[in-house]
Parts: structure tokens; C-alpha cells; sequence
């Protein structure tokens, strides 16, 4: 039997602060009364990264529509987030875990030395984790409508 994880689904989410592509500090729990989206992903710049963060920016009405917080993360830096959200109009807050302290603390380390697994962790108003969907391999990238439907289903939590 596998011990649980502090980040599986209905456990508290492990707060952090991380700075965003601007150098600004952004803390988890700064936005408690609020779902929050985590988006981990491997790399900006990548291919598949930025068929995924640009496929969320083609749906930013619909992930708006939901009210709530989503931000992308990966290991890269504060310059490079900021190039990235920049060359791409990405509209979403990207978060800068050069340190892979959060990486770690929500399990969502790939298979891949020192890469992080494209991951979605959907976080309920109240700070509980309710949707968890980790890819180890980098190559499989989550569907916007399964984390527009997880958010809706966190808002209905509250």
C-alpha cells in the first residue's frame, strides 16, 4: 500500500510562493477562497509546452468563465517566463520553481532526470486538492475541457 502524498486528491494543497514571470512573489495560499489551477510543465519554449500553454490562451474565455486562478509552472527563470508569456500572448501567470521545491512537494516530477511531468493539480476554494492528472512522459498533454469540467466540479465543492 502506497503512503499518501500531501498533494493526492482531498488533501490540504501544500502552500508555496514562487515568483511570477514579472519577479513578483505569488502565494498559493493568497488566493484561498478561489480554485486554483496549477499547470506544471517541462520547459518554455518546447514544442509541446507551447502547443499546451497556447492551447489554454485559445481558451482563456472558457477558463475565465470559470473564475478561477490559473497559473503555469516549470523550472525555468523569471526572464525566461516572462520572453515566453511575451512571444506567445499567453494570458495566464507563469511561476518560476527554478529550486523544484514545488515540483517536489506536489509529486509531479517526471520519469526523466531533473524534468518536471506535464501535470494539472485543480485546488477547491477551501485549499483541498480535488483534481490531480500527472504525465510522466512529457509527450501527453491535458485536454482543456477535462480541466475546465475539474474546475467547475472544485467550484462546487465550496
Amino acid at each position: 500500500m502506497s503512503e499518501s502524498k500531501s498533494s493526492d486528491i482531498g488533501s490540504q494543497a501544500p502552500d508555496f510562493t514562487l515568483p511570477d514571470g514579472q519577479g513578483k512573489q505569488w502565494r498559493l495560499s493568497a488566493h484561498r477562497g478561489k480554485t486554483v489551477v496549477l499547470l506544471f510543465y517541462p520547459g518554455d519554449e518546447t514544442p509541446i509546452c507551447t502547443k499546451q500553454l497556447c492551447s489554454v490562451r485559445d481558451r482563456w474565455e472558457d477558463y475565465s468563465a470559470t473564475g478561477a486562478e490559473v497559473v503555469g509552472i516549470s523550472t525555468n527563470n523569471v526572464e525566461s517566463h516572462k520572453s515566453f508569456a511575451e512571444n506567445h500572448s499567453l494570458p495566464l501567470t507563469l511561476l518560476a520553481d527554478v529550486d523544484r521545491k514545488v515540483i517536489e512537494a506536489y509529486d509531479v516530477e517526471s520519469w526523466l532526470p531533473n524534468r518536471t511531468a506535464r501535470s494539472v493539480v485543480v485546488i477547491d476554494p477551501q485549499g483541498v486538492v480535488q483534481f490531480r492528472e500527472v504525465h510522466r512522459i512529457g509527450l501527453i498533454r491535458p485536454k482543456d475541457d477535462k480541466i475546465i469540467e475539474a474546475i467547475k466540479m472544485a467550484n462546487a465543492s465550496r
